[in-house]
């Protein structure tokens, strides 16, 4: 399935509901990135950091996946951490059973 403006609101608030739930910093998310031909960038501002991810054209469970690193990145986690919290993160960005989704 092909990622969207809906699918990408919607994972970024599970997204940031699981990082908070983890106690970790959730920056805000946006696309597309600035660089292009960037799939994914990381902007830090003195107030809060920013992820921007290219949906256009890519599959959603990749655009989740840079979503995840993104928020990784941003809280700066060490390699055990990071790999701690990637599956947990990742599996809070997917889309919920229940949930119908766009085509």
């Amino acid at each position: 399935m092909e990622a969207g403006a809906l699918l990408f609101s919607q994972a970024a608030r599970r997204l940031g509901a699981a990082a908070r739930a983890a106690g970790l910093t959730v920056p805000a998310f946006r696309c597309p990135p600035r660089l292009a031909g960037a799939l994914r960038t990381v902007r830090r501002y003195p107030g809060g950091s920013v992820v921007s991810v290219q949906l256009k054209g890519r599959p959603f469970t990749d655009v989740t996946s840079d979503m995840v690193e993104g928020v990784l990145v941003v809280n700066r986690l060490a390699d055990e951490a990071a790999a701690h919290l990637r599956p947990v993160l990742a599996e809070a960005a997917e889309p919920a059973v229940d949930q119908p989704q766009a085509a």
